[in-house]
């Protein structure tokens, strides 16, 4: 899947509008995740809580690959598709969509670099382009009170958002 963010890429020599792909998740994409996630993300923003000390340790990278290879890549375990966002070839992030009965849940990370630059916006875009073609009657996602950018992104899409806690729920309908 294919886009083009109207914002500059990070790094764009020229300033012009980003392309933006998703590259299906595979052994050779996941090694250039994670280079992606330790150059630009927090371990606890990419991947479950791994116990240790904070940073991207041998313990937490092996986790992260162990963590993607069973949700997307083992047959016999994965519960989600998931790609690598790619920025004019360069990797800057995570999406996937897991399906939930008669929804499908979409989820994004991307690395500093790329927030900010209307990278999310076209992934997102896409994402729902590729929900739209299953049989799915919801889009859902979610993200904390605090990602503004996020709860902007998904309002201005039509999600009807709903506050409990720490979590902010977006829903929006993919069929009448």
């Amino acid at each position: 899947m294919r886009g083009v963010a109207p914002g500059t890429a990070p790094g764009s020599p020229c300033g012009g509008p980003a392309l933006i792909t998703l590259v299906p998740l595979d052994e050779p994409a996941l090694a250039r995740l994670l280079d992606a996630a330790v150059a630009g993300a927090d371990p606890l923003e990419v991947m479950p809580p791994v116990t240790g000390p904070p940073g991207w340790t041998a313990a937490r990278r092996a986790a992260f690959l162990a963590f993607h290879r069973g949700r997307s890549l083992d047959p016999s375990t994965a519960v989600e598709r998931t790609w690598v966002v790619d920025v004019d070839s360069a990797a800057v992030g995570a999406a996937r969509l897991e399906r939930h009965g008669d929804a499908v849940e979409a989820g994004l990370w991307l690395s500093r670099a790329a927030r900010g630059r209307g990278v999310g916006r076209e992934v997102t875009r896409l994402l729902l382009a590729e929900a739209r073609t299953s049989d799915a009657a919801r889009f859902i996602a979610s993200t904390t009170p605090d990602n503004h950018g996020a709860r902007s992104l998904l309002a201005g899409l039509g999600a009807v958002l709903t506050t409990e806690g720490d979590e902010v729920a977006a829903v929006l309908r993919l069929r009448p």
